[in-house]
Formats: C-alpha cells, sequence, structure tokens
C-alpha cells in the first residue's frame, strides 16, 4: 500500500514536472527551511500541518497548549492562595482540553 502510493506521488510530480507546474514556485533555488526534530513526525501529519500553516490556521490543540504554558507560567509567580488555587483550576481546565484536542487530533490521522 505505502510502495503503491509513494510510486502515486513520485508519478503526480513527474508529471507535474513535465508540464513545467514545478517551475517558478516561492522558494525555488533556495535551501529548504531547517526542520530539526521533524524526523520523528508522521509525515501525514508533517504535510496536513503544513498545509494549515501556510493557509494561517493553528490548530485547536496548538493554542491551547500556549494558553497552558502562559497559564503555567503565571501560577509560577503568584503567591496569594486564592489566586494561586483559581490559576490551578484554570490550568487543569486547559491541562483537560488540551488533551482531548489532542487525542482527537491523533484519532483523525489514524
Amino acid at each position: 500500500m505505502i510502495r503503491a502510493f509513494r510510486k502515486l506521488i513520485e508519478d503526480q510530480i513527474r508529471s507535474a514536472n513535465a508540464r513545467g507546474q514545478l517551475s517558478g514556485l516561492e522558494g525555488e533555488g533556495k535551501p529548504l527551511p531547517d526542520r530539526t526534530g521533524q524526523e520523528l513526525v508522521d509525515p501525514g501529519l508533517a504535510a496536513g500541518l503544513g498545509v494549515m500553516a501556510e493557509a494561517g490556521v493553528v490548530p485547536e490543540e496548538f493554542t491551547l497548549k500556549k494558553e497552558l504554558d502562559a497559564a503555567r507560567a503565571e501560577y509560577a509567580t503568584l503567591t496569594d492562595p486564592e489566586e494561586r488555587r483559581a490559576a490551578m483550576a484554570r490550568i487543569a481546565d486547559l491541562e483537560l482540553r488540551w488533551g482531548m484536542a489532542r487525542d482527537a487530533r491523533k484519532s483523525f490521522f489514524r
């Protein structure tokens, strides 16, 4: 299955190249961007996230992760017990929502 899919992709690339559709593209002649650390990312997921990034779309999972990191950083600065309790409740809520979004993405890409 994977071999057939790979062949289909290579055939599509050869066909597009023969029609001249791969000339004059943005970034042509420039080095590829550094993608260090992405070698462990599923290629299908990476492609999907790349398309979303080019369209300016940020998956909810990533937005929630940023909010969670910010909430944790804020919690570390608090000294008032009541504020710390409220911040911890927010962190718990964000962790739950982030985990659900992450699990939904993983099940969607299976």
